[in-house]
């Protein structure tokens, strides 16, 4: 492996060398319960600490060797610890770590936002770097209102957009906005989502309607940001009509379409971006997780005619940070696009998707507690019923795959999917076996 050894080899079958989590992952959980805000990390019952991973293999801190359905939130996309970003990542990390990045850049930030700029769909080739996914939606809201003058912003019920405060404005669960809620954006409206193509024109006409009425309040609509398919609120998938009809209805004069591509782009559902699915192409998109596969980094991209909304810099811009343009997290995006696009892993998350939606299927017609799935590429959601006593299956099915050495993950406001989201170089071996145990706890728990 580029830049050092490892214990695994990233195609590996679950081992377990002890109880999990094993006594070395308690001893962290005890001592990281001592020195960590206590609301950050779910310490009863103790998680496991990760120690390695390498494509599609998790090692824990006991010497566990798990499959990884999760892709750490999306990330990992051509696995985990890939030796070609592990390389660049070396490389540059000898070469240039850190530069003064708005106003002395690192040379390969000038390569990476080329780069970005030959893969989004249409003119979104021009870019505002960031490091949180949150971060890029906060860059792509600030353009709105430099382009628009509207401060009003149409979120979606479901959504998830980040925990920093503008993001967390557009962002739909009560539980992450109630203690904050005095701090956050006025005029945010959030319209429905559908799921079902007969829903559609109610939640268009819901869009148009808002954005009408809001021309006359101190809040006229600048934005609507919409996932085009929806992480954490379920992997809920809109039907194509839904973003045609927001396109047209956002005429990127008077507002803006920003598309929230945080967890579904760079080849997660088997396009470059989900919206290409629907064929649109919004006014902004905001992009992260599976970027660099590795290091945090986010982007924000518009036309060149909404992003000339910002000033011209003088010396000083308005919109910045210490890392933004990171010479090692560039290179490591740089790396994480050539491999995707060299191992053709865009096919590679669509034969993925099918192979994990005919398990799923026939899942939901055996078991009366598994909906239908839905999903794109390698991000797919398997509905499940909640236990009588209201407690999330989903959740159950997490917790009993990972003593059995699969760590899978439960999207949804109430934890009532099943995410599969897996690192697209999952082998084929390996994807069997994981969904073998997923099966086998259902058999259990049903």
């Amino acid at each position: 492996m580029a830049g050092g050894s490892s214990s695994v080899s990233g195609d590996s079958l679950p081992s377990q060398k002890t109880e999990v989590p094993g006594p070395r992952s308690r001893e962290l959980a005890l001592r990281l319960g001592r020195v960590e805000s206590r609301n950050i990390t779910r310490l009863r019952p103790a998680p496991i600490f990760w120690s390695e991973a390498r494509g599609a293999n998790v090692v824990d801190a006991d010497g566990n060797v798990y499959i990884d359905l999760s892709a750490g939130f999306g990330v990992a996309t051509a696995g985990h610890a890939n030796p070609d970003v592990v390389q660049a990542i070396v490389q540059q990390a000898a070469r240039l770590p850190h530069a003064l990045g708005d106003v002395y850049p690192a040379d390969i930030k000038v390569t990476l936002l080329e780069k970005l700029a030959s893969i989004t769909p249409g003119e979104l080739n021009v870019a505002i770097l960031g490091s949180a996914g949150a971060e890029a939606v906060e860059a792509a809201f600030k353009t709105a209102l430099l382009f628009t003058g509207r401060p009003g912003i149409i979120a979606f019920e479901h959504a998830y957009h980040g925990l920093t405060y503008g993001a967390l404005s557009a962002t739909w669960r009560s539980d992450f906005r109630e203690r904050f809620f005095s701090h956050l954006i006025g005029g945010v409206s959030f319209a429905p989502y559908p799921l079902e193509d007969e829903d559609v024109d109610a939640a268009l006409g819901f869009v148009a309607d808002t954005i009408e009425r809001a021309d006359d309040t101190h809040s006229p609509i600048g934005a609507v940001i919409v996932e085009p398919i929806q992480g954490r609120g379920g992997i809920n998938v809109a039907p194509p009509r839904f973003l045609q009809g927001l396109r047209r209805i956002c005429d990127g004069k008077r507002v803006l379409l920003i598309a929230d591509e945080i967890y579904t782009g760079i080849g997660r559902t088997g396009r470059w971006f989900a919206c290409q699915h629907a064929g649109v192409v919004p006014d902004l998109i905001t992009i992260g997780k599976g970027l660099t596969g590795s290091l945090p980094l986010s982007a924000a991209l518009g036309t060149a005619e909404v992003m000339c909304a910002w000033p011209e810099s003088r010396g000083e811009a308005i919109h910045t940070s210490t890392f933004l343009g990171n010479p090692i997290a560039c290179a490591a995006a740089l790396a994480q696009l050539e491999n995707i696009e060299q191992h053709d892993l865009l096919s590679r998350a669509v034969t993925i998707g099918e192979r994990i939606q005919a398990r799923a299927r026939d899942w939901s017609q055996r078991f009366p507690f598994v909906g239908p799935p839905r999903g794109a590429g390698a991000l797919q959601a398997i509905p499940m019923q909640p236990f009588d006593d209201g407690r999330s299956r989903a959740i159950a099915v997490c917790d009993a795959a990972l003593e059995a050495g699969v760590i899978v993950l439960a999207e949804g406001d109430t934890a009532e999917v099943l995410a599969v989201t897996p690192p697209v170089v999952i082998t084929d071996p390996q994807i069997e076996h994981a969904l073998n145990v997923v099966e086998a706890v259902l058999l259990r728990l049903g």
